[in-house]
């Protein structure tokens, strides 16, 4: 059994705190080699059988370098194809998809219509590095189902993002009609299948966050150490020292509920959206603070406090934006009240 300490300790090794956003191709061939695609892979299934706390502890520390490696989109597109209970060649997606190809899940709203003799039209938005997969596992009206890259009526173009450690597609469907050999549930499975995936989802873009505000906090405290005003370091003005402790208080009391709710099979899937919305905000607010406590440098693109604040804002908008969970997670908490 690995330990998760095991992987911490692989992860730190193989990218290394002060290398940031290394090369993709270099890094997702890695992460092939190291079976991470195959962590929450069940064992039956020729996996690694994990649990969720080691997939969010490589998350947290893919975050915490700003990985541009496609790992959580992948592990969503695969854990799409573990619960599926219609994909014809299930066995064979499995292998392909553990052993190195790419089919993620998108993480930005679709927007299609279902024309009367089937086929399928429209916009699957938040498709991550497109341009590398082989197919997309996409929820349509229909279900979720892969839809291959190369098919007909099938095209991909690439958004422009403030991001530029990651690439982002959106899949534009024309005519598309959906194989059926290759559809992962139908209409009546879509939404248990989302109740699995969207869990999966908010804990992974959680532990990104908040890996991204540790190393973000790191940077900052080393930056103010090394500065000197009047002849001191401004680490010593009690000012700055204040609005450091704030950043460190709600790092640690987000990163105490991000481990509660990875060893905990049974929290609901509101909890964790509500922890997901909370990671985002945080992390945001270390961004700020970073750029402000470096001297407002970072509001250039030549210091890589721009490179963590970009970050930021991106999954602020991934699977769900902040002001839209936050209304989904109240309302819950004030049906539950009444």
């Amino acid at each position: 059994m690995i330990e998760l300490n095991e992987l911490t300790d692989a992860a730190q090794k193989a990218f290394p705190a002060d290398k940031l956003s290394p090369a993709r191709d270099a890094s997702w061939e890695l992460t092939a080699e190291m079976g991470w695609l195959m962590v929450r892979l069940p064992e039956d299934d020729g996996g690694l059988g994990l649990d969720r706390e080691a997939s969010t502890a490589i998350h947290y520390e893919m975050g915490r370098v700003l990985s541009s490696a496609p790992l959580i989109p992948a592990q969503l597109g695969l854990q799409a194809v573990v619960e599926s209970k219609t994909l014809a060649d299930r066995a064979d997606w499995l292998e392909r998809l553990s052993a190195g190809e790419y089919a993620p899940l998108h993480m930005l709203p679709a927007k299609v219509e279902v024309a009367a003799n089937g086929t399928v039209s429209g916009t699957v938005g938040g498709v991550f590095d497109g341009d590398m997969a082989v197919a997309v596992v996409a929820m349509l009206p229909t279900g979720y189902t892969l839809i291959p890259t190369d098919a007909q009526g099938v095209e991909l173009t690439e958004r422009q993002i403030w991001d530029p450690s990651r690439r982002i597609f959106d899949l534009v469907l024309t005519g598309y009609a959906p194989d059926p050999a290759l559809m992962l549930s139908d209409v009546e499975g879509a939404a248990a299948m989302h109740d699995v995936l969207g869990p999966e989802a908010h804990l992974a873009l959680a532990a990104d966050c908040l890996g991204g505000a540790t190393a973000a906090l790191a940077m900052t405290v080393e930056y103010l150490g090394m500065r000197k005003q009047f002849d001191r370091p401004i680490a010593m003005f009690q000012a700055l020292k204040h609005r450091v402790a704030d950043m460190k208080t709600r790092i640690v009391a987000t990163e105490a509920l991000l481990w509660s709710r990875a060893r905990d099979p049974e929290a609901a899937r509101l909890q964790i959206a509500g922890l997901k919305a909370l990671a985002t905000d945080v992390y945001q607010f270390v961004t700020e603070e970073m750029i402000q406590l470096h001297g407002g440098i970072g509001l250039t693109e030549e210091h890589q406090c721009h490179l963590f604040m970009k970050r930021a804002m991106l999954n602020l908008q991934l699977c769900g934006s902040l002001d839209w969970l936050n209304e989904r997670v109240g309302q819950d908490a004030l049906a539950e009240m009444a």
